[in-house]
């Protein structure tokens, strides 16, 4: 059996009044949702609490579940929707991939960070491009950025992204397209300035 098909088992037996199916559903997805929820939110009190408010939302919701989607899909749009409402409640914007780097590699001393064929130009062209990069999804429009972000920084899938940004496949594809583009066209002076382009 599946992870799809036992997610549906488990919605079933919620759907006939199980709470403790939906107790395993929770523990399942909690570390996964609440680290989606965190890269939104970035404040790891609040995140919890917006992870908590989205499955909520989800057992209250469960009842109209047919699974036309896979659970966690569901699940995920439910958390990103959550996630943004917080954020448009509390006046801030959805930070971008470097800055989710940065935040996790924080505190970790440079000299873990060089490696043997890490030259200090290469440390700094590194920087420079997480710079450029963090500085391009930071001008997308919101709808790109989302969809840019569960591909690279999630890896959903087409499909999965579609169902969680409830629009049809070739939006999701059209807007990963012109989000690379824009990004790519942010990169090209810096790389092509590069003196050793073997990246």
């Amino acid at each position: 059996m599946g992870e799809r098909e036992a997610d549906l088992l488990l919605v079933e037996r919620v759907q006939s009044g199980d709470r403790e199916a939906f107790g395993l559903l929770v523990g399942k997805y909690q570390r996964k949702l609440l680290r989606l929820v965190m890269r939104m939110v970035r404040d790891p009190a609040e995140a919890e609490d917006v992870t908590q408010e989205a499955f909520i939302k989800a057992y209250r919701a469960l009842p109209n579940f047919r699974g036309d989607s896979a659970f966690y899909t569901w699940l995920y749009r439910i958390g990103v929707n959550t996630a943004k409402n917080w954020l448009v409640a509390n006046g801030r914007r959805m930070p971008v991939m470097s800055e989710i780097v940065d935040d996790e590699t924080e505190g970790i001393e440079e000299s873990v960070l060089l490696r043997d064929d890490e030259t200090p130009d290469r440390v700094l062209m590194s920087r420079q491009i997480g710079e450029t990069v963090n500085a391009a999804m930071e001008a997308l429009p919101e709808d790109l950025r989302t969809a840019i972000g569960l591909r690279e920084i999630e890896g959903l899938s087409y499909e999965e992204i579609a169902q969680v940004m409830d629009c049809p496949i070739g939006t999701v594809r059209s807007r990963i397209f012109r989000a690379r583009e824009a990004i790519a066209a942010r990169l090209k002076p810096l790389l092509d300035a590069a003196p050793d382009r073997r990246w």
